[in-house]
């Protein structure tokens, strides 16, 4: 029978879990911002000291500027709204990748929680499931990057390609558009070569600040399918109780405290989960219903002047703003769901079959199931499908009002 075969050996399991992990790794390093251990190379600890000082003064260097430029130098609120978009996003992801820096120890001791999970993984049917939820964590993830980086390189590349020309007295300068426009004072770009470093940083920042909200992302989906997987390991416990209690009270009661503990650790993985991204996850739900009415007024009010790549990029901008924000929510919500759905496993197995003061023991782990832990925003919301569509239903809302108040 399957229940007897033994999973693959404990090197062939760290394997697995740096194959769940592997997408997260490289951007996670990409940005100096993967966890340092002591044992991590010299080279890991340098890079991450390099990299670090170099991607915030780059994002510094585009966020600055164009925040000067608003508050002192745009006039009318169409124009102050126009750079509010790219504004915003960089913003988010500046806050996003500070929660990666000061969070690394929480994340290395959520991955290595993983890999004991699956050192101590001994049932081949055990591991197929948590394979499979591996598996679907890394898919998530793929598509959840490809959204991401995507959609911001399509639109500052639509945005900047075509040159513009200015006068300036009495000469005219060709120069390429900034989606940030900077403080003449602080910084000319419509100069040479000023122009094309701006342009050259903007390009940049982006990157950094849309890899922070995709490392974020990507945690978060690999962690709860983890956590997914380990909660459905434990259908399989409760049949394999009935048949143990056949063998021997011992067998039973060793079964049920094993089912315990493992309950209790899931919980307590998800519990260090959900204070690893409840900020992010305030930050992205906040940012993300801002940039989506900023994008939805762009779209509305310049309709008659954009072209068919403008067009393109603010509908991959929004699509992929409101993916991540149904991410979280998905997240949240299967997770909730997961952990309910313990309770219903105790209750479905035969345990009327059982002595009564085992199958007492069931219900504890019921009520314990029925107080679910919730991935939250911030502490104020909890994720789910139905906070979704509140997102979308506000990000219109306030659209409506930045329209009229420019009519």
């Amino acid at each position: 029978m399957s229940n007897f075969k033994h999973a693959p050996s404990n090197a062939n399991s760290k394997t697995r879990n740096d194959y769940s992990l592997q997408l997260s790794r490289w951007f996670l390093i990409s940005i100096g911002a993967w966890p340092q251990t002591r044992t991590s190379s010299i080279i890991e600890r340098l890079s991450s000291i390099i990299l670090v000082p170099m991607w915030l003064f780059m994002v510094a260097v585009i966020t600055i500027p164009c925040l000067l430029y608003v508050f002192f130098e745009a006039k009318g609120i169409q124009t102050k709204l126009r750079p509010l978009g790219p504004l915003f996003h960089r913003i988010m992801g500046t806050l996003n990748y500070w929660i990666l820096l000061t969070r690394g120890k929480a994340i290395h001791e959520c991955i290595k929680h993983m890999e004991e999970d699956w050192r101590v993984t001994e049932n081949i049917q055990n591991y197929e499931i948590m394979i499979k939820h591996a598996k679907m964590s890394r898919y998530m993830a793929g598509v959840c990057a490809m959204f991401m980086q995507g959609s911001a390189l399509f639109f500052n590349i639509v945005g900047t390609i075509k040159t513009v020309n200015i006068v300036i007295k009495n000469e005219t300068i060709t120069i390429h558009p900034l989606s940030c426009p900077a403080y003449r004072k602080l910084i000319d770009a419509r100069f040479n070569p000023a122009n094309k470093i701006m342009l050259l940083m903007q390009f940049m920042s982006s990157y950094i600040t849309n890899s922070s909200t995709v490392c974020i992302c990507s945690l978060a989906i690999v962690f709860a399918m983890h956590a997914c997987g380990q909660l459905n390991m434990l259908h399989t416990w409760f049949n394999q109780l009935v048949e143990d209690h056949a063998k021997g009270k011992h067998l039973t009661k060793r079964r049920i405290g094993n089912i315990v503990r493992h309950h209790l650790r899931v919980l307590c993985f998800i519990a260090r989960m959900e204070s690893i991204i409840y900020k992010a996850c305030f930050v992205e739900l906040t940012g993300c219903t801002l940039n989506m009415c900023l994008i939805g007024y762009y779209f509305v009010t310049n309709w008659s002047i954009l072209n068919t790549a403008k067009i393109m990029s603010y509908i991959m901008v929004y699509i992929s703003m409101a993916f991540n924000i149904f991410i979280f929510c998905y997240i949240g919500e299967i997770v909730t769901e997961q952990c309910k759905n313990v309770g219903q496993m105790a209750y479905m197995t035969n345990w009327y079959e059982l002595d009564y003061k085992t199958a007492r023991s069931f219900i504890l782990i019921i009520v314990r199931s029925n107080n679910a832990i919730k991935i939250t925003a911030g502490k104020l919301f909890n994720l789910s499908i139905a906070t979704f569509g509140d997102v979308i239903k506000t990000s219109l809302a306030y659209m409506n009002v930045l329209q009229a108040m420019s009519m």
